[in-house]
């Protein structure tokens, strides 16, 4: 396990881009070299229920992704937007060093066959600005979700 940074975020050899996620019994990490790979960003969360889905959607969501949420999908749909945009903030905050929170990103669309794709609300840096698009991915094992942006 790499060593955390005052902002907890992990340390990685200077050539090394990373992202570690955890949950429910079991931890994950990946890791790539920096010419290969700008950033990543892996997060794991566990499928939220109907009713905590409702509870959390306006927190999470934008209101242009609640307008596009399929309520017979709401807890797989906010589950996922939480996880890919904790994922895009896994992957971006080390290449622009500015925290950026959910309604600063939407999802765009994300497709059973484990494509998303995501869009920046918001100015990190130059290169990373607003209406700049990332692709992610995802897969669901039974009650879990996980997620992957590399950059």
């Amino acid at each position: 396990m790499p060593p955390t940074g005052d902002d907890r975020a992990p340390i990685w050899p200077a050539d090394i881009t990373g992202s570690i996620t955890h949950g429910k019994g079991w931890a994950a990490a990946v890791v790539a070299h920096k010419k290969d790979c700008q950033g990543l960003g892996l997060d794991q969360e566990t499928l939220l229920d109907n009713e905590r889905a409702a509870r959390l959607a306006k927190e999470i969501l934008t209101e242009a992704e609640l307008q596009r949420l399929d309520p017979a999908r709401q807890s797989l749909g906010v589950t996922l937007t939480f996880s890919l945009k904790e994922s895009l903030f896994k992957a971006l905050y080390p290449l622009v060093l500015k925290r950026f929170y959910f309604e600063h990103a939407e999802v765009l669309e994300w497709s059973d066959d484990g494509a998303a794709r995501l869009r920046l609300l918001t100015d990190l840096s130059e290169h990373w600005h607003h209406g700049r698009e990332v692709h992610g991915q995802f897969c669901r094992m039974g009650d879990q979700v996980l997620s992957l942006i590399a950059v």
